[in-house]
């Protein structure tokens, strides 16, 4: 909340919110590389000015004022050595210059400002990611003024803002007889180029030339050998919509630019699909995967994604309805020939149309990523490491498309050993071994808890690849993809172990003698830990560690109930099954012990516990008892040294 400072006779002079000095200092240094890009983003602003108004006047034709033909204004005054770039759109209001010019209101700007670092190339990217808008003016301007009226405001409602850039601003009302925003830039030394026609309309057509509403300058002709500007206007850009165009007539520069415009970024995107759809719907769909996450792609109650048109005339942004919550990430633009122009976002939940051009959408951007997973490797590899883990949330929300989302997973694996998501599950089934009909995978809280799961030792002994899953949402994954490509996926820490043809019958014979001859030890552990375990059994799954536990079949897995509970969830009530190795030397002396039988138990249980990442009830009793345990053998083996 900006407070003031001073004020007389109306004008007033307020502090920037804190984020913006920080913006502004960082910016000016750290873009400077790249400084045309404030014309680029003063164009942009202008330009959804102008389709705010297009949009608003829809339901109040009034607000046109009887100047209904919008467009964009470029002028230079050499003498001045000002810049000014003015727009007929919908105007601000005095709150919204406050607004608008004095704060930031973005979802993750703590987070962006935590990430800089101080390194000015480094920065560039992440004030570059975040988006500039009109700050980037004072990369060249040492004072910038705006002139702003909203449209249906009577004229003495316009408003003047002025900063150098510092830590204020000041405002006042004026009068301003045509509504719309005129911003001025009074360069800073060293920007003499910037007052060139010939300069700014190679900036204009190379940053903007897909701006949908005329952007004109001043005629210029050579007198007395230099340009001077004529008292006659032309317009420099194309000025009509860049995805009606047809495909071979537009570069993959003007691609590139029409994204930065619609997805408010600074990179370059990753890669894009343009298409015109005909039959029952007519659309166009020009669709972006970003180069990069945003900072709020977490927040899923944030409006991200898709700007709306209807036969050109902008309707809304971020029409989320057009795209499902698993690809929020993606940019760009949908036009429909069908659609009522009065179309409302509670219109767009309803409309069987809107349900079409969603469904295709969705098609074509999944089409996309393939076509990068198939093609373009080291681009999927990029996108995966940005958005993987949002496209997994496709799994569970979208049935339709759930085998295609599952193609394009990628998971760690005991394969490498390493945490990198690169195994796709096309490439665990191409590895099987003979005889292996189901996927297996471990869930945990981390990578190296996945990796060092006690459940994977007889897998590791056999070869047998487990895909290793750490990631919070892995766990919706697989609770909602039970099969791929006839294969079942199962995961190894629950339910009876089930090798199939992967296991001899001389190993199930043995393990089945095992069973039988520790079957008075098993009773005896089942009735030391009672209530805690809902079943103790011999194991075939361990080769080095003396216990594990298992969910049974239909149970939420341990991982699972953690994190149910960490989030506040209810879950049934239900006991672990404790499974023993019968080789192991700590199950082998339990079967000789007598006195402290139940502090060994439940070590084994415990430690069984630790293993499988969870938590002990009461760590105090378990620390209490090892230590009791330790000093107790050491004492053993002390008397018997005495003794011998």
């Amino acid at each position: 909340m900006t407070v003031p400072q001073t004020a007389h006779a109306g004008r007033e002079t307020l502090g920037f919110q804190a984020e913006v000095k920080q913006l502004l200092q960082l910016m000016i240094h750290s873009l400077y590389s790249n400084r045309e890009i404030f014309l680029r983003e003063l164009i942009s602003n202008a330009s959804d000015a102008c389709d705010k108004l297009r949009f608003e006047a829809l339901h109040n034709s009034a607000l046109f004022e009887d100047d209904p033909e919008l467009s964009i204004h470029v002028d230079y005054d050499a003498t001045a050595r000002t810049l000014t770039v003015s727009d007929n759109g919908v105007g601000m209001s005095r709150d919204d210059a406050i607004t608008n010019l004095g704060t930031i209101a973005k979802s993750g700007t703590r987070e962006f400002f935590s990430q800089l670092t101080g390194d000015q190339q480094k920065d560039a990217h992440l004030i570059g990611q975040f988006g500039v808008g009109f700050y980037s003016s004072f990369i060249v301007a040492n004072k910038v003024t705006v002139l702003t009226r909203r449209a249906g405001e009577s004229p003495d409602q316009g408003v003047h803002w002025e900063s150098d850039g510092g830590g204020e601003f000041v405002i006042e009302m004026v009068e301003k007889p045509r509504r719309g925003t005129e911003v001025t830039l009074h360069l800073r030394e060293g920007q003499d180029d910037l007052l060139s026609g010939t300069k700014l309309r190679s900036i204009i057509r190379r940053y903007s030339d897909h701006i949908a509403q005329p952007i004109v300058m001043p005629k210029e002709a050579w007198k007395e050998g230099k340009d001077q500007k004529l008292a006659e206007e032309e317009t420099v850009n194309q000025a009509s919509a860049l995805w009606a165009r047809p495909k071979n007539e537009i570069s993959d520069e003007q691609y590139k630019e029409l994204y930065k415009h619609v997805g408010h970024d600074f990179d370059d995107p990753l890669a894009w699909t343009h298409a015109r759809v005909e039959g029952r719907q007519e659309y166009t769909q020009l669709l972006y995967l970003p180069a990069r996450a945003p900072f709020d792609l977490w927040d899923r109650n944030a409006r991200h994604g898709i700007k709306l048109y209807v036969r050109r005339v902008f309707i809304m942004d971020d029409a989320e309805q057009l795209l499902p919550a698993y690809l929020r990430f993606v940019r760009g633009v949908v036009d429909s020939n069908d659609l009522p122009l009065n179309v409302s976002r509670e219109i767009l939940q309803e409309s069987k149309d809107i349900e079409a051009i969603r469904a295709g959408c969705t098609k074509k951007v999944l089409a996309l990523l393939e076509n990068l997973e198939a093609n373009e490797k080291d681009k999927y590899a990029k996108f995966w490491g940005e958005f993987g883990r949002v496209l997994k949330e496709g799994v569970g929300e979208d049935f339709a498309n759930r085998e295609k989302i599952a193609g394009l997973l990628r998971f760690a694996s005991t394969h490498a050993d390493s945490a990198d998501e690169t195994v796709s599950l096309a490439d665990y089934l191409a590895r099987v071994k003979e005889g292996q009909d189901k996927i297996y995978y471990v869930t945990a809280e981390t990578f190296n808890a996945a990796k060092n799961s006690p459940h994977l030792e007889v897998f590791r002994k056999k070869g047998i690849e487990v895909l290793l899953l750490s990631d919070r949402v892995d766990e919706w994954v697989v609770g909602h993809l039970t099969e791929f490509h006839g294969k079942a996926l199962v995961s190894v820490a629950k339910g009876g172990l089930d090798l199939g043809a992967l296991e001899d019958e001389a190993e199930r014979t043995a393990g089945n003698e095992e069973a039988t001859e520790l079957k008075a030890l098993i009773d005896t552990i089942r009735s030391s830990l009672g209530e805690r375990v809902k079943d103790v059994r011999v194991t075939r799954r361990l080769t080095e560690s003396p216990a594990c536990l298992v969910a049974d079949e239909h149970d939420a897995s341990g991982n699972l109930a953690r994190m149910l509970k960490a989030a506040g969830q209810r879950l049934p009530d239900s006991k672990p099954i404790l499974e023993i190795n019968p080789k192991h030397p700590f199950v082998l002396r339990l079967k000789a012990e007598d006195k402290e039988f139940d502090d060994w138990a439940a070590v084994l249980l415990d430690q069984a516990i630790l293993a499988d990442g969870g938590q002990l009830d009461d760590p105090s009793t378990f620390v209490k008892r090892i230590n009791r345990l330790m000093l107790d053998m050491s004492e053993g083996r002390s008397d018997s040294v005495i003794g011998g």
